[in-house]
């Protein structure tokens, strides 16, 4: 028994020792809060350390060194006297470790999509972004007494889900100021991030921390969006390319529609009766074909885009090579220098 109590009241090492990897702030364990007259306070590399001496904020200590504590706690007598209280002294020092060591790589993660307006297709989108931050305690002092409080111990897990928080509301007020287009977004994130950084720096500050690093490594968009807008960039190509041919939209796709139904012999009733003509499909597309090409070669324009257009009509099998081959030599053959 007196092995035991003068074990207590012997001078100690305080430390945090092995500090686990999802522990931000840890308090020192002590018996009644008393910590001996001759204790050495021990504040490793990447950690710093809050003192607090009877109900009240001393010091804090962020420089890594050995510390000699001296408090009211005298070992024996204080001890002597208070025998019918359990040997407690009135006198009490909480000793509150924090992690100062950066903490990186914090997986975020946007929970449900950011939904918002793409600039370039003028259609709503739904997207959906992960990626990673770092960040530092700056103010040890401020994150201690107004945001985490007298806790025993405080994770970094919790504090992530109080980053999160305005992580994703900042994304959220972003996008949809920005409306960032579907197409160019990729090419845009190193922006985007920088953007994100001024905006949550000062979320960062107001929790007594200092945002290191952030990193957008995910994009993706739900399938309604990649759909709509699979459908529109298919139509605004085939516009193009009708365009390049000579051609609207509506004249191009009436091409490929005889075209294909003059391939398929048990649709061309079906087609006829969509289009309100009563002769053979074969007969029309030919007719329909050779009135576009007629329109190409005889317009007022220089050979080389007479053939450039020609040539759009063979990739999309409009006309034959052979066709084109002839019209080519015609063309030619009309050619002044």
């Amino acid at each position: 028994m007196f092995k035991k109590f003068f074990n207590k009241q012997l001078a100690s090492v305080i430390e945090w020792n092995n500090p686990d990897v999802n522990t931000l702030l840890y308090k020192f364990p002590s018996t009644h809060n008393e910590i001996k007259d001759a204790s050495k306070l021990i504040v490793a590399p990447g950690q710093a350390c809050v003192l607090v001496y009877e109900g009240r904020i001393t010091d804090v200590l962020t420089q890594p060194d050995i510390y000699n504590l001296a408090t009211d706690n005298h070992p024996f007598i204080t001890s002597l006297l208070k025998i019918r209280q359990n040997f407690e002294s009135e006198h009490k020092l909480k000793i509150y470790f924090f992690r100062t060591a950066e903490i990186v790589n914090q997986y975020w993660g946007t929970a449900s999509p950011i939904k918002y307006v793409d600039a370039s297709y003028n259609l709503p989108v739904e997207l959906g972004l992960n990626g990673n931050f770092s960040y530092k305690i700056s103010q040890p002092l401020f994150l201690f007494t107004d945001i985490i409080g007298s806790q025993d111990v405080f994770t970094i897990s919790a504090m992530k889900q109080v980053i999160l928080e305005r992580i994703i509301n900042q994304l959220r007020t972003l996008f949809a100021q920005n409306k960032y287009a579907y197409n160019e977004i990729d090419s845009q994130l190193t922006a985007i991030e920088d953007e994100v950084v001024t905006k949550i720096s000062s979320d960062f500050e107001s929790l007594g921390l200092q945002i290191t690093d952030f990193n957008i490594t995910g994009t993706v968009f739900d399938e309604a969006t990649v759909e709509r807008i699979g459908r529109i960039a298919d139509i605004t190509t085939d516009t193009t390319a009708a365009a390049q041919a000579g051609l609207s939209y509506t004249e191009m796709e009436k091409l490929r529609a005889l075209r294909d139904a003059a391939r398929n012999e048990g649709g061309l009733a079906g087609m006829g009766a969509q289009l309100g003509v009563g002769m053979e499909i074969g007969k029309l597309f030919t007719t329909e074909k050779d009135q576009f090409t007629q329109k190409i070669t005889e317009e007022n324009s220089d050979a080389f885009e007479k053939l450039q257009k020609l040539k759009i009509l063979v990739d999309e099998q409009i006309i034959t090579q052979e066709e084109f081959n002839d019209l080519k030599k015609q063309i030619l053959s009309n050619f002044k220098l």
